[in-house]
């Protein structure tokens, strides 16, 4: 990764965070936007002091103007984008009975059309030399608890855009896939419990780490025969059968 550019979305909490530190730590150099301007600027002063090239944009990824405006800079300052990792969400589970339009469309346009936005306008700074984009989905794709309607759509909308982008970019050479997580748990991880890990056919619940290191391996230059796949990281959990005997 030693000098390419790349961009991150919600990448100044939990596994964005994680994304941010490690990308930079492999020698690239990160753009990273964020809402949560206090935690962003902390992040880069931070990286920037140990001597890694990142800025911070504070953007809110749902408003396409606003996407439009900080992929300007970027082309301004670096000419192109080689890796666009979509990882900005919001994980709000409202009652089907009581959720209001409004907040329907909110995580909708935050957890879905951000990924079209900036897609879009980093596709256009990869046209002729190709790039890698990467899609943060969910294992809710494919399986809910009650009162996930609009979180699950949207992620089910980014699996199902996924392939649809990889298709259309193809002849672009820009590569597209999205990665599935599972239980990640972004704090606190001591104060799990012994069946929170059990659960799980890997033995224990996931890190940040573990998403960060398997977006690593996709935006890999060498690793240009993936495209169109939707990678599960949950520890195994959604190839268990859960039956009470």
């Amino acid at each position: 990764m030693k000098d390419k550019i790349v961009c991150i979305t919600g990448g100044a909490n939990g596994i964005g965070r994680s994304l941010v530190e490690e990308f930079a730590k492999q020698g690239a150099i990160v753009e990273f936007m964020d809402m949560d301007g206090e935690k962003g600027e902390e992040l880069a002063r931070r990286l920037k002091s140990e001597g890694f090239e990142v800025r911070f944009h504070p953007v809110d990824v749902g408003d396409h103007l606003q996407v439009k405006e900080v992929f300007k800079v970027m082309k301004q300052d670096h000419g192109s984008v080689d890796v666009l990792i979509n990882n900005a969400g919001v994980s709000r589970f409202i009652s089907f009975w009581e959720m209001e339009p409004d907040e329907w469309n909110s995580i909708l346009s935050t957890n879905l059309s951000s990924v079209f936005y900036c897609s879009r306008e980093a596709a256009a700074l990869m046209k002729g030399r190709g790039g890698s984009i990467i899609n943060l989905a969910s294992t809710r794709a494919s399986m809910s608890e009650p009162d996930t309607e609009a979180y699950s759509a949207t992620k089910g909308g980014i699996v199902s855009l996924t392939h649809s982008m990889a298709i259309t970019l193809a002849e672009e050479s820009i590569r597209v896939n999205a990665i599935s997580p599972g239980w990640i748990q972004t704090d606190d991880y001591g104060s799990l419990r012994d069946k929170d890990h059990a659960q799980h056919p890997a033995g224990r619940v996931g890190k940040p780490g573990d998403i960060a290191r398997a977006c690593l391996f996709l935006a890999h230059p060498d690793n240009d025969f993936i495209t169109g796949e939707n990678l599960v990281i949950d520890g195994g959990m959604t190839r268990k059968m859960i039956y009470e005997h």
